[in-house]
């Protein structure tokens, strides 16, 4: 089983930890892993700015570049989704139209992949705290994917799993959301960070850097106890990757 890495821009930037933990469990289940030499942005940010025609150049290039890989994993709802979901809004040439298809078809978010094809029920490992885990907008909604971050989450041994409130209600980072209305985002954050607290756990798990980036800087802010972290960084502390 090949799999190629796509490393969105947070996790490389800011998040490169996320991404080697992903790299680890991977490895861990047998995955023979490739890195795409060359690979940049999938376009989302620009996108979500209306740059539709813009970005055009950019996912073409990125379609051609992972094309012919069996498998392409990242651990990010939101680049997953850009790719697989809203690569059909732009216009791509049609000499590209086939490899678009054939990619979206083997693109997949990291949880997704573990429980969906490599049908992995939990990888065991253990983790004696209590946490919560963050439904991302793109992830749930994009995606469909819900069930799968948690039972891998379940599956770890002397975990407590606490459900919060509201667990799929946005956090308010939406990229250039967030500035453009500020107001409103951090109203949501705070929203979304007192349920957090009032679950109480521990750690509040996500799939998507750009939404535990938002959720920590609001937790850090305000002296509250609760940390964040990535559902990779999660299954490779539990199993001491």
């Amino acid at each position: 089983m090949q799999v190629a890495l796509f490393i969105p821009c947070l996790s490389e930037h800011l998040y490169p930890q996320s991404a080697m933990s992903m790299v680890k469990i991977l490895r861990h289940i047998g995955a023979e892993i490739d890195y795409v030499d060359g690979q940049t942005c999938c376009g989302q940010p620009a996108f979500n700015s209306g740059y539709r025609k813009e970005i055009i150049p950019i996912a073409e290039r990125f379609i051609k570049l992972f094309r012919h890989k069996q498998y392409v994993v990242a651990p990010s709802g939101s680049c997953v989704a850009m790719v697989r979901k809203f690569y059909y809004d732009l216009d791509i040439h049609p000499n590209l139209h086939q490899a678009r298809d054939d990619l979206a078809a083997k693109i997949f978010e990291f949880t997704e992949f573990l429980v969906d094809v490599a049908r992995c029920d939990g990888l065991g490992g253990s983790f004696p705290h209590a946490v919560t885990y963050h439904d991302s907008c793109h992830l749930n909604r994009e995606l469909g994917i819900h069930e799968q971050p948690r039972q891998l989450i379940r599956a770890i041994a002397d975990v407590q799993f606490i459900e919060m409130e509201q667990s799929d209600i946005c956090c308010g980072f939406g990229g250039t959301f967030s500035f453009k209305f500020a107001d409103l985002s951090i109203a949501m954050t705070e929203r979304k960070c007192r349920y957090i607290e009032e679950s109480g756990a521990e750690y509040c798990i996500g799939a998507d850097s750009s939404c535990l980036m938002n959720i920590e800087g609001f937790l850090r802010r305000h002296g509250k106890k609760a940390k964040t972290m990535h559902i990779a960084d999660l299954l490779a502390a539990s199993l001491g990757l």
